[in-house]
């Protein structure tokens, strides 16, 4: 269906070539793409890093969507973090550069949540179930749990973004 189409992504039906099993987290992976792109519009720079209350900030967790996202098909794919994804994780909450963009982390988001679909339209089904070890400590888990925690994680953290990002929104006005 057409991106305009205001129901959330799960009512519009099925997706293309999406195994099955898997639709479920292409369509929280969606969901959670168009809301943050939404939400992120207009959203200034200059309030990026504040900490209502001393939650996270909204820089942290547009780097964090993208990076967990990373991470977690890492795992699916049984492959180890690279140093490349070590050194994003530890600059996750920090702005990198001289100045952050809004929009660069969002297509950033983005560009994530569209390799993510491509590792899912990949996935063979018969390996679901197939042992996952997660992190330094390799705690057991498989590939549909690590698929369906990367869904839950992200719609979790675009929650929280949604509320840290309204909250600094209208403080600041």
């Amino acid at each position: 269906m057409a991106q305009t189409d205001k129901r959330e992504v799960w009512l519009r039906g099925p997706l293309q070539d999406m195994p099955p099993l898997l639709q479920p987290v292409a369509h929280a992976l969606l969901q959670a793409r168009e809301e943050v792109e939404a939400l992120m519009q207009e959203y200034p720079a200059t309030l990026l890093w504040e900490r209502p209350a001393g939650v996270a900030s909204v820089g942290f967790h547009l780097q964090h969507l993208t990076g967990v996202l990373d991470r977690l098909f890492s795992y699916a794919r049984g492959q180890a973090l690279t140093q490349e994804q070590l050194d994003a994780l530890a600059t996750e909450g920090k702005c990198p550069e001289a100045e952050c963009r809004v929009q660069d982390m969002v297509q950033m988001f983005s560009k994530q949540v569209d390799k993510a679909l491509e590792q899912l339209r990949n996935t063979d089904a018969q390996k679901l179930l197939e042992p996952r070890g997660v992190g330094w400590a390799q705690i057991p888990s498989n590939v549909l749990g690590l698929l369906v925690h990367a869904a839950e994680h992200t719609m979790r953290h675009v929650g929280q973004l949604t509320v840290t990002a309204r909250v600094v929104q209208n403080k600041a006005e």
